[in-house]
């Protein structure tokens, strides 16, 4: 049996349009990616040249006065500059340069904002230098600055002589800054730092050799033991040889 003319025209409109569909869905395809990419450069144009998305303000926080200032300073982000272009690690690198900054982070506070968060060193110690200088020290035996006092509260280390300021010295002083508990901490009266292996402290009379970091809960636990026994000095700079010199004379026996 044939096909009857009526099928073949109502089927021929169908056929048109879905050939036109066809023809339009590659032009449709182009348009729509033209239209993407247009997006694409409409954001990456906003984002890195315009002047909406472009740092306004610089903010500093985990620092105070002359700290504050400084790190403002070392920035070295112009207003205006798209904050996504600004170069992060390049920011955080020039803040690091100041030694009083322990740490330092830097991120991108949109729409205009460079944000900067910065830990500054915290002194642990003083150091009396050959010239006579304070040299304060954080708890790493990183020495930050010079002042005229020390702060209240933070021990005094007197370096004897240049190796003395070297910062495995500085750190041989903090160990024993952190070892002695606050019932000796408070009879010391003057520390010295001689060398990396060589730290001595007056302990109230006594004086106290006490070597380098090594063994720091040996030498408390000894020199705890000899205190009672109230000698000149107390050598721990080697514990498992312990030394002590002077000391009260033996009372005479009486006859």
């Amino acid at each position: 049996m044939g096909v009857s003319s009526r099928g073949l025209a109502s089927a021929d409109p169908r056929f048109r349009e879905r050939a036109l569909k066809r023809r339009r869905q590659p032009w449709r395809r182009v348009l729509w990616s033209v239209v993407a990419l247009a997006v694409v450069a409409a954001l990456v144009w906003l984002a890195f040249w315009s002047p909406l998305l472009a740092v306004r303000k610089v903010e500093v926080t985990g620092a105070s006065g002359a700290d504050k200032t400084a790190v403002a300073g070392l920035v070295g982000v112009d207003t205006g500059t798209p904050l996504a272009r600004v170069d992060l690690g390049g920011v955080e690198e020039r803040v690091r340069s100041r030694t009083s900054i322990a740490e330092v982070s830097v991120e991108r506070g949109w729409p205009s904002t460079l944000r900067v968060r910065v830990v500054p060193r915290q002194p642990a110690l003083v150091l009396k230098n050959p010239d006579g200088q304070l040299e304060v020290v954080d708890a790493t035996g990183v020495s930050y600055a010079v002042v005229k006092a020390p702060p209240a509260g933070v021990p005094v280390v007197t370096a004897a002589s240049t190796k003395g300021t070297t910062k495995e010295a500085l750190e041989a002083a903090l160990s024993v800054i952190h070892t002695l508990p606050v019932d000796l901490a408070k009879q010391v009266s003057a520390m010295q730092v001689s060398t990396a292996n060589l730290v001595s402290f007056t302990l109230g009379a006594v004086k106290v050799v006490w070597g380098g970091a090594d063994a720091a809960d040996r030498k408390l636990e000894i020199l705890r033991a000899l205190l009672p026994t109230a000698p000149e000095v107390i050598d721990v700079s080697a514990p498992a040889t312990p030394v002590t010199r002077g000391g009260p004379s033996p009372s005479p026996s009486g006859d």
